[in-house]
């Protein structure tokens, strides 16, 4: 199962050894946001939607994991002993490598897990950044249209089933807000608009 992720042989064996495959249908939920952290998800096969969550249900975008990626939130939240503050969701038909918690620290005596786990700590860092940045520097038809071509490059298809309302969520807004966005958007030839459908063209 890691044998393709990593190098190490023997952190390779060790993780298959505890390590749980887990696999997801499309729009599956992996992670709900207070859930107790119990193991590291290293997707396989696939893709993750990670989600910030609030308690009142409203949700924000923050980024993708992909083969061979793990969520820094979720070692944090092991490391810490903290309930998810994030929703894993399956952005198609995804595999996952579910890590014990209590694995995690252990495998820190393979350099190998040690860069991994750095690695995807300044990777997600440099992601959250952006998102920080979109919302806090850009208008939002640059928010949604990141966010479109985010949810194209996980699926690998410039066509979308996806509903306004499911973009509003994620991106913390209004749906009727989302509807004008994207019909600006189509008059500028950057995406084609369906029922529950949006193809990308730019």
């Amino acid at each position: 199962m890691s044998s393709n992720i990593f190098a190490d042989p023997n952190l390779s064996k060790e993780i298959e050894k505890y390590a749980r495959l887990k696999k997801l249908r499309h729009d599956e939920v992996l992670i709900n946001p207070g859930d107790n952290i119990v193991f590291v998800p290293i997707v396989t096969k696939g893709a993750l939607r990670i989600v910030r969550q609030d308690e009142d249900g409203r949700e924000v975008f923050l980024y993708h994991l992909y083969p061979g990626q793990t969520c820094a939130m979720a070692i944090n939240c092991c490391q810490a002993n903290r309930r998810s503050m994030i929703k894993a969701v399956a952005e198609e038909d995804t595999e996952v490598l579910q890590v014990p918690a209590k694995l995690v620290e252990e495998l820190f005596k393979y350099p190998e897990w040690k860069t991994f786990i750095n690695s995807t700590y300044g990777s997600r860092f440099a992601e959250l950044i952006e998102v920080i940045d979109l919302v806090a520097f850009n208008n939002m038809d640059k928010q949604v249209l990141h966010y479109l071509q985010e949810r194209a490059r996980a699926t690998n298809s410039s066509f979308l089933q996806i509903t306004h309302q499911q973009i509003a969520d994620e991106l913390h807004t209004h749906r009727e807000a989302i509807s004008r966005l994207l019909r600006s958007m189509e008059q500028k030839n950057l995406v084609k608009l369906g029922r529950n459908t949006i193809e990308l063209l730019a």
